[in-house]
């Protein structure tokens, strides 16, 4: 969920699928594809995160200022 996440399990399963014999060449590439996605959507969610607690920080000072929060 961060983008500061462990992906050693993603490029375990990455190293598994370009040594298998049982998958062709264009299931291999087909899945290092998708694997390579989950990584940047991983990352992806990690900056959106940051940014909406970087967001939040700066709002919290004026929301308790106008007294809607403590």
């Amino acid at each position: 969920m961060s983008s500061h996440k462990d992906h050693s399990h993603l490029e375990k399963i990455k190293d598994a699928v370009q040594n298998s014999e049982i998958l062709n060449e264009s299931e291999k590439s087909q899945t290092m594809q998708r694997i390579d996605e989950w990584i940047l959507e991983d990352k992806a969610e990690g900056i959106l995160y940051e940014e909406l607690i970087s967001l939040a920080n700066g709002i919290k000072p004026l929301l308790a200022e106008l007294g809607l929060i403590n």
